[in-house]
């Protein structure tokens, strides 16, 4: 049995159960965001407890028939889970309800496709919905689980369910190696930014935590944000020159979430691979959330799964505006910077926040009183279009004296190309 998803908002009815043989359990709130998200029209929440699941239909029989009513009290359309369904318990649950069945993978993935706006990114979500779909394909072709036959239909002896399985791995293969075209592409573009030794920061958090509000707000950018989950699916870089340390890039990331389907973590490899590479980590952290401490241990989380849990991290602490704190810089016992509160919607905190960006990527700068004479016009000039002049003033002689402050990699530049005359 095999029913097409409609064009438009779906009535839905959401079930979500507490098992005791769960250690992490879902959030039911988060639940209904994501379905929100997905332009799901939520009808019904049907709650439960159990010990274990009910391996052919996850719920009980008691709790089946509670659904079935409210599907045909509100006329729903579609049946969402917030657990992860096998397979069979979708087909059993189908034919049971009698209406489309969606488990929590399911409804992400479907999020993704939507929100995937770059070539890159269409990619990716095919991966993972062609990867996801091919346990759950002969849902749709239960009726033709038989050899083809009939004139012209004589084939080599295939099962139409045997085809699609073939179409479907060729497809992935073909989807695998585009993929990894567009990994080669970013590891060049990624080298050229080591051989400049320009260092990259990486905006990563919780999905809906506001890291797209902050990139636009500290960039000038105008990428896409909005009060949703998974808003941003693909990574955005721009260059941002911070006061005393240079340039940086910048890049926006796919947010994270509670148990994030490992089939979603293995597609965009190589969206995560911008995380991965960079030189600091800024942890965007909803300061006003309920779910501060599980969000945050939620990322952590996703940061050791893809290996990144070694970077240096800042944590930024958004939505100040919704508390009664002003921004401000946490050092450690160091005295650098392990923490910002800041809004990214007011702007409140940008300026400590760039300030504490420069503190940790700009460490290894030089600082210099340079003497310069007429003759260095051209050394002057270099020192300018760096922005690393601080102060500048003239003696009786016509000498330039700059107090200068820029990364060392510039400075071994300049010095590399040799000492111009005095005069």
């Amino acid at each position: 049995m095999f029913f097409e998803r409609p064009d438009s908002g779906e009535r839905a009815v959401l079930v979500h159960l507490n098992l005791a043989s769960e250690t992490e359990r879902e959030d039911p709130r988060e639940f209904e965001e994501l379905v929100l998200s997905a332009g799901g029209d939520p009808v019904a929440f049907v709650m439960g407890a159990r010990e274990v699941p009910d391996s052919r239909t996850f719920v009980g029989s008691g709790k089946l028939q509670e659904i079935a009513e409210s599907v045909r009290e509100y006329d729903a359309q579609i049946v969402m889970f917030n657990h992860s369904l096998s397979p069979s318990q979708e087909r059993n649950l189908e034919k049971e309800l009698q209406c489309r069945v969606l488990d929590r993978t399911g409804l992400i993935l479907d999020i993704f496709a939507q929100r995937a706006r770059t070539h890159e990114g269409k990619l990716q979500v095919e991966l993972a919905q062609l990867q996801h779909m091919s346990t759950r394909l002969v849902r749709g072709w239960t009726h033709l689980e038989r050899q083809k036959g009939g004139i012209g239909l004589r084939g080599p002896g295939e099962t139409q369910l045997e085809t699609d399985r073939r179409l479907l791995r060729a497809r992935i293969k073909s989807i695998l190696a585009r993929l990894e075209k567009v990994r080669k592409q970013r590891d060049n573009g990624r080298r050229s930014r080591r051989r400049a030794e320009v260092p990259v920061v990486s905006l990563v958090g919780y999905t809906n935590a506001g890291k797209s509000t902050l990139f636009n707000r500290l960039t000038e950018s105008h990428v896409y944000a909005a009060d949703q989950l998974f808003a941003t699916l693909d990574p955005t870089l721009r260059r941002l020159d911070l006061l005393n340390a240079g340039p940086v890039i910048l890049v926006d990331t796919v947010g994270f979430i509670a148990h994030l389907p490992h089939k979603l973590v293995a597609a965009f490899k190589a969206t995560l691979e911008e995380t991965l590479n960079a030189d600091l980590l800024l942890h965007v952290i909803d300061a006003a959330t309920e779910q501060r401490e599980d969000n945050i241990h939620q990322v952590h989380e996703v940061l050791a799964e893809i290996g990144a849990e070694q970077i240096p991290l800042l944590q930024v602490y958004n939505k100040l505006d919704l508390l009664a704190q002003a921004p401000r810089i946490d050092r450690n016992a160091d005295g650098l910077p392990e923490r910002v509160w800041v809004s990214a919607a007011t702007g409140a905190g940008s300026d400590l926040l760039l300030q504490a960006v420069a503190e940790l990527v700009g460490k290894d700068m030089v600082e210099e009183t340079l003497d310069i004479g007429p003759g260095q016009g051209g050394l002057r000039a270099a020192l300018y279009r760096l922005g690393a002049v601080e102060t500048e003033d003239y003696g009786d002689d016509g000498v330039a004296h700059l107090s200068v402050r820029l990364p060392r990699a510039d400075w071994n530049r300049l010095m590399k190309k040799g000492p111009e005359p005095l005069f």
